[in-house]
């Protein structure tokens, strides 16, 4: 299966209800790589690595989030692979 590596900035409600440690999660679950954080317009954004459909089952629970979350739209696109990377963070706000 080919890889893929995706940009993604979730707005909406998202920062203060664990949507961080969500993504890691389901990253970690679906045996992404990559990283998660707020920025300071308060969103969430980061990059997924992994096979297609792994990938597309994270942009997936993107659009939900956690259970305190209120999504209102994923902006998503693909950018090139990083090679040698081998886990998914959690990094501080950018």
């Amino acid at each position: 299966m080919a890889t893929r590596r995706v940009a993604f900035t979730v707005h909406g409600d998202v920062q203060g209800v664990f949507f961080r440690k969500f993504t890691k999660e389901h990253a970690e679950k679906y045996s992404l790589t990559g990283w998660v954080r707020n920025t300071n317009q308060g969103k969430v954004e980061g990059e997924a690595q992994g096979n297609d459909e792994a990938v597309g089952k994270l942009l997936e629970d993107l659009e939900q989030g956690p259970s305190g979350a209120h999504v209102v739209k994923v902006d998503k696109a693909d950018v090139d692979v990083k090679e040698g990377e081998g886990s998914f963070e959690k990094i501080k706000n950018s």
